[in-house]
């Protein structure tokens, strides 16, 4: 089972939006709630019109969303993620029972690029065999296919695992069994500045298709099923900071 946020603490929108906890409406002089939040705020805390801020913290939700479904086994989204529910700050609203634990609908339309964006990641997910193994990778699944997990960094076939480092990347490759082969690759770039990023190449002649790049603004941050992009460059990309890709072998 994989989530980043869950019922207790923040919001994913608060989670990039907050450095500490807003819990005085909870009536306990902001004791309550935990202390270490794992949290961001871009640069701002909570509400804010710098667009560069609000720009960063989209993006941030996009590659934690990424992150989450790009992970082997079960992802569990917590209620209103994935269009931008926030609880301004406040990571224990257990006993809060009006607007700032509801569910606001509108958001839907209000950030309904995000809810898009969700929506293709899911079916990218679904799409592919490679992002759901039932099975550890190394192990034989009951139908005979096999997941083989390869790690990158900025130099293909070249992982960075020293503690400074600030990159990984890595191809799926699941194949064996009744489906056809499935080949996907991942990038995540934490660095605050844009690096390029080698590509090793795929098998059989097949080339690499844009699924997702949060680097880009709606709707191109993702892309519908059997419509990913051609990637112009199949030897390197150039990924901007604090973002993430993933590319599809067709």
């Amino acid at each position: 089972m994989n989530f980043i946020t869950c019922h207790d603490g923040f919001t994913l929108a608060d989670l990039v939006s907050y450095n500490e906890k807003h819990n005085r409406d909870n009536g306990e002089d902001n004791r309550d709630g935990a202390n270490d939040n794992e949290s961001w705020n871009c640069g701002a805390e909570g509400p804010t019109n710098d667009v560069e801020i609000l720009a960063l913290r989209r993006r941030q939700v996009r590659n934690a969303l990424t992150m989450l479904l790009v992970s082997q086994g079960v992802p569990m989204l917590s209620m209103g993620d994935e269009i931008g529910r926030t609880q301004q700050g406040n990571n224990n609203a257990y006993c809060q029972d009006g607007p700032l634990s509801w569910m606001d609908w509108s958001l839907t339309e209000t950030n309904a690029d995000l809810f898009q964006f969700c929506q293709r990641l899911i079916a990218q997910r679904a799409a592919h065999p490679a992002f759901r193994f039932p099975k550890h990778a190394g192990q034989v699944a009951t139908d005979g296919s096999f997941l083989e997990v390869i790690w990158h960094g900025t130099k293909a076939w070249y992982a960075d695992w020293s503690p400074e480092s600030r990159v990984i990347a890595f191809v799926l490759r699941r194949y064996g069994g009744s489906e056809p082969e499935d080949v996907v690759y991942v990038a995540l770039n934490s660095y605050w500045g844009s690096l390029h990023f080698e590509l090793p190449q795929p098998q059989a002649e097949r080339r690499w298709h844009v699924a997702v790049n949060t680097s880009m603004p709606a709707p191109q941050d993702a892309w519908d099923v059997g419509h990913e992009p051609l990637l112009e460059d199949q030897k390197g990309i150039e990924l901007a900071g604090r973002s993430a890709v993933v590319l599809i072998a067709r």
